[in-house]
């Protein structure tokens, strides 16, 4: 980056920017392993002259063996948009209700993934349910490898419970579709032609709207040529939502065209198109038995609950596994 040549061409001196940013966080990633271990070195030697140390020789012991699984787990992505933020939509099946408590349950599970791995979540969209739950969210993740890790989400997520909806307190089953997707960074250009575009703007309502609903503060955007539709309404300024809206449709149509390029767009659509039976990644069974089921990895759990707090490492390293086992074997 040194070379004058370097910065004649501005979009390979943004990617090279990008790179290093990552490189860098990579290093001071290692660079805290390298300082935990020769904690943990020095923390032994001591107990070894006799001191009183081995509360402090636990804790350090337990941070290493999470800096282990988590260089563990980076070893997974390979993914040029691994590294990048994520955004994610979750939207409720074929089911009214039903399926819309279930979509804000797996919303709230995403959120407390969030915190779990120590990644900032900010809720773009909330569109409420007639009567509970809700008809689409829209988060944006922001943190080392969110997209590598919340990209193994995409997919139909069936629950089996008895319905708090249900007078008779019958058994249901639910559908709700999770597609995650790539944040653009400035280093990728997404072409998009304004008079591709249909911007409404509306009243903010539903979850924080007493604060943000005095003005059409609310925006929506329609790409014409995909039908694609993103809103946002978390932002008391509309300027502010239009351009969240924007990055989320930079997003949807990055992805688009890399599942183009992949021969994967056929089965993601029809994912989309019949979100029930046959398609789901994932069950969630809590009656009359409890079992979490990763249909693609044969992972299970009947820690339910500790699941739906947002405990997903399991699954999401194995589907990891999985995908780099596949991308070799296609070699």
């Amino acid at each position: 980056m040194a070379s004058p040549e370097v910065w004649k061409d501005q979009k390979a001196s943004q990617a090279l920017q990008q790179k290093k940013k990552l490189l860098e966080k990579e290093l001071l990633f290692f660079k805290r392993i390298l300082g935990h271990k020769e904690e943990l070195e020095v923390l032994t030697e001591l107990a070894a002259e006799g001191e009183s140390v081995q509360s402090d020789i636990d804790a350090a012991v337990a941070r290493f063996e999470n800096d282990l699984q988590e260089a563990e787990l980076r070893a997974l992505f390979y993914d040029e948009d691994d590294p990048r933020n994520a955004i994610l939509t979750v939207h409720p099946g074929a089911g009214g209700t039903e399926s819309q408590d279930w979509a804000q349950m797996l919303l709230r599970m995403y959120l407390r993934y969030a915190e779990r791995r120590g990644f900032k979540a900010e809720v773009l969209d909330h569109q409420p349910g007639e009567e509970a739950g809700l008809k689409s969210a829209t988060i944006r993740f922001e943190g080392d490898y969110a997209f590598g890790n919340l990209s193994q989400e995409t997919g139909v997520h069936r629950l089996v419970r008895i319905s708090p909806f249900d007078a008779a307190k019958r058994r249901h089953t639910s559908f709700a579709a999770v597609f995650a997707f790539p944040e653009v960074d400035e280093d990728i250009e997404v072409g998009i032609n304004p008079d591709d575009l249909k911007i409404d703007t509306y009243r903010s309502g539903g979850k924080g709207g007493q604060h943000v609903n005095t003005t059409d503060s609310a925006v929506r955007i329609t790409h014409i040529p995909t039908g694609i539709v993103v809103q946002c309404q978390s932002e008391r300024s509309q300027h502010k939502n239009k351009a969240s809206a924007m990055k989320v449709l930079k997003a949807r149509l990055y992805e688009l065209e890399k599942l183009k390029k992949n021969a994967k767009l056929e089965k993601l659509e029809d994912a989309k198109s019949d979100i029930a039976w046959g398609n789901q990644i994932r069950s969630y069974v809590l009656h009359p038995y409890r079992m979490i089921k990763d249909l693609r990895t044969r992972v299970e759990t009947g820690d339910t609950d500790r699941v739906l707090d947002g405990d997903l490492d399991e699954f999401i390293k194995a589907a990891l596994v999985l995908r780099k086992k596949s991308a070799r074997d296609a070699i």
